[in-house]
This record gives C-alpha cells, sequence and structure tokens, in this order.
C-alpha cells in the first residue's frame, strides 16, 4: 500500500477515519467474490458494526443487499447507513418472533452482545449472549453464520509463554458471569449448527480497535491527562478494526460444518508498559505507571487466521502513531471504555 491509499491513516477528521475502514482490498473482494446472496448483520450498533457494514456495502456487488438490524438508540445511526446504501431493520433480536420476522440471507454476521452493565444485570448479560444466539442459529440454520465471539472465553494465559492459546484449548475462562455467557453463546451456536449442519466460524476477536476507542485510545487519553496507569493487566494483543472487520466478512468464505472457532487479533503479545511509554515520548509527557504486571493475561494466538488470511495491513506502530495523532488533533472520543484491565471478571 502507499502513503496515499485511503485505507490508511493519519485522518484528518472523521469522515477520513470512516472512509478508511469501509475500504476493501483485493482479498476481500476476492473471498465475498467466493459467496452468493444477501448479507445480514445483527447488532450493527456497536462500536464495529457501521464501519463492517459501509465496508461489506463497499466490497459486494448491487445486487446483494446488505441488510443491517439493531435497536438504532443512536441517534443518527440508522439514517446514515441507508445513505450508505445499507438496508435496515429496527428490531430487538431477544423479542422470539421478532426475530423470525427478519428476511433471509444466505450469509449471516452475528455482532449483538452484552458486557458492559452485567455487574447487578447479570440476568439480562445471559439472555443477550445466550438466549439471543440460539434464536437466531435457529432462525437462520440454512445460512452461513459468522458469530463474534471473545478471547476472552480463554482462561488466563502465562504471559512468558512461546504463544498464547490456540483454538484447540478449551474454553474455561476465569470467574465472572460475562465471559461465561460468551462460552454460552458459542455453544448455542455450536448446538445449532451440529443439529441443523449450518456452516459457521465462532469468531474470536481481542482487542480491535480505531482512533475513537479501544485499548491504545484508553491508555493514550490517561498519559495525556497525566492519569495513574495500572499496569496489572500487563499484556494485551490487538487488531486494526478495519483489519478484524475484513477478517469476519473473508470468514464467509470459509466457513465449516459444524462451526468452529477462529482466533482474530494481532500477532504479537505486546506490553502495556511498552505501549505507554511510546505514548509519552510522543506526547513528550511523563507518565505514572502503578502497579506490577501480573504473570497472566486474556491472550491469543492468531496463526492459524494468519494463515488463512495473510498478514495485516496495519502495524502497532502505525496504530500507535496515528493514535497520537488523533488525539493531538482533539478528535472525538466514543467514550466507551475498553476496561481491558478488568481481570476479576467485573463489568
Amino acid at each position: 500500500m502507499t502513503q496515499n491509499d485511503p485505507a490508511r491513516g493519519p485522518f484528518t477528521d472523521e469522515a477520513a477515519l470512516e472512509m478508511a475502514l469501509a475500504t476493501p482490498d483485493d482479498a476481500l473482494r476476492a473471498d465475498l467474490a467466493k459467496t452468493s446472496g444477501d448479507l445480514i448483520i445483527l447488532g450493527v450498533g456497536g462500536k464495529m458494526g457501521p464501519s463492517l457494514a459501509r465496508l461489506a456495502r463497499n466490497t459486494l456487488a448491487d445486487d446483494r443487499k446488505v441488510i443491517a438490524v439493531a435497536r438504532f438508540s443512536e441517534s443518527g445511526l440508522r439514517e446514515a447507513l441507508e445513505q450508505d446504501g445499507i438496508e435496515t431493520i429496527a428490531t430487538d433480536l431477544l423479542d422470539r418472533d421478532a426475530v423470525a420476522a427478519l428476511p433471509d440471507a444466505e450469509n449471516v454476521l452475528f455482532m449483538a452482545g452484552r458486557k458492559f452493565g452485567s455487574s447487578g444485570a447479570e440476568h439480562l448479560t445471559w439472555a443477550m449472549n445466550g438466549l439471543c444466539p440460539a434464536l437466531v442459529a435457529e432462525r437462520y440454520a440454512s445460512s452461513r453464520i459468522i458469530a463474534f465471539s471473545t478471547g476472552c472465553v480463554y482462561p488466563f494465559w502465562p504471559v512468558n509463554a512461546e504463544s498464547g492459546p490456540t483454538e484447540e484449548v478449551a474454553p474455561n475462562p476465569p470467574p465472572g458471569d460475562y465471559a461465561w455467557s460468551c462460552v454460552a453463546r458459542e455453544r448455542m451456536f455450536e448446538h445449532m449448527s451440529v443439529v441443523h449442519n449450518t456452516p459457521g466460524r465462532l469468531f474470536r476477536l481481542n482487542y480491535a480497535i480505531d482512533v475513537r476507542y479501544g485499548v491504545l485510545h484508553d491508555l493514550a487519553q490517561k498519559v495525556l491527562a497525566g492519569d495513574p496507569i495500572d499496569v496489572s493487566m500487563g499484556h494485551v494483543t490487538l487488531i486494526w478494526q478495519r483489519d478484524a472487520n475484513a477478517r469476519a466478512l473473508r470468514s464467509l468464505a470459509h466457513t465449516t460444518t459444524p462451526t468452529s472457532p477462529i482466533n482474530v487479533t494481532g500477532a504479537d503479545v505486546i506490553a502495556v508498559r511498552d505501549i505507554v511509554e511510546a505514548f509519552a515520548k510522543r506526547f513528550d509527557k511523563p507518565v505514572n505507571i502503578v502497579g506490577e504486571e501480573a504473570p497472566t493475561a486474556w491472550l491469543n494466538d492468531a496463526s492459524a487466521s494468519m494463515k488463512l488470511f495473510g498478514a495485516l495491513t496495519v502495524s502497532l506502530e502505525d496504530m500507535i502513531d496515528w493514535q497520537a495523532d488523533w488525539l493531538m488533533r482533539g478528535g472525538r472520543s466514543l467514550d466507551k471504555p475498553t476496561h481491558f484491565e478488568a481481570r476479576d471478571g467485573k463489568y
């Protein structure tokens, strides 16, 4: 890619960022050309969903619909997606009749889920992450289903190991309703896939970022503000949001029957301390690091997806540079902290 590639930063404004996130490459075009039919995205209203929908629309032929489904509680999102040629449906995915009434589509991306606010409303988290997948998997039993999941289904992993957990490691997260409800989500899709021979993938992702949210955004903001930075959760794996979304869409051409997990993240385990020091250098700010790095973290070995999809298009250095530039420009934040540092499973 050249420096003038529209898929790359730094970004002068949010329109340039959105264009970058929605620009397909040849590999994505080639894989989606192997599939047929319309695409429906369930739970499009999150941090990744709108850019994924636009990326899909910019990749698929005009005669293939992209349908975005959510409650659409965010003002203006539904109208913005429709202006970009994406059909929208406002619905509650916990409503069995509403799910049954959704249109047919050969391709399904399931992005719905609940994490933050789980403490004190655990029943809703389990319903959203367990019951909702069962309803969707039953409704779309004849489709291809890519179900967004998380590396948090794995146990905490030694940071000094040669790699993180691969797909062969059985889900067994630390205590906490969120992570265990994510295991339930996977089991519902797995069960329905076995019963109905539904092709799919369990898309175990951590952590996707763009410059408006994510691990880098959270850490950079703290460095700028001079806030203390706890490094107890001392290591992470990261992936640029467009790379993550492209891999999700490309997975439609690489499903298995029954469905099976695929880990998606960056190639390297990154020390939080190193990230903080990189931002301190770019901002010319001192840092206030507290705590000591735990010997384990939520990690993820993505070597299988790297072999399948090839190398990532955006490096860690690029992501740090773009993030620092965005905040120094006064770029907008989504104000959705990741709380990646939580080790007690409470969100």
